[in-house]
């Protein structure tokens, strides 16, 4: 385990969220099947990147919520008025052109999008 990942695991275990079983699910599964994909805690979340560049990223908070952010790094890039990404499954709630976010209810509604939230996952860290 690195001490990234470690990091990762005190910040989850004194977050004490009330979604923690699908928070650790998405984390596990990401981690372990989308290729290149490493972690750290940034902006008070644990944070995917991918070739140095924070790209998936949890939105925890307020409340009890549970969410994944797909962007493109901390700040808006020059391409953005021409970047597209097709999402067929219908599950990205686009926030800016190049910003999505994917919302989950619960462990089970976790559980229901994982597959096809992974495929998302992939394509999106190389877009």
């Amino acid at each position: 385990m690195t001490e990234s990942q470690q990091k990762v695991d005190s910040f989850l275990d004194a977050l004490k969220h009330p979604h923690d079983r699908g928070v650790r699910l998405l984390r596990a599964t990401l981690l372990a099947r989308v290729p290149g994909l490493t972690e750290h805690v940034k902006w008070n979340a644990p944070s995917f990147i991918h070739e140095g560049v924070d790209r998936i990223t949890f939105r925890l908070r307020p409340g009890d919520l549970l969410q994944l952010i797909f962007h493109r790094g901390p700040s808006v890039r020059s391409d953005v008025d021409s970047f597209a990404f097709a999402d067929p499954t219908g599950l990205m709630e686009w926030q800016t052109p190049d910003r999505a976010v994917v919302a989950f209810a619960d462990s089970a509604d976790v559980e229901a999008k994982l597959e096809a939230v992974v495929g998302i996952a992939r394509r999106w860290v190389l877009a």
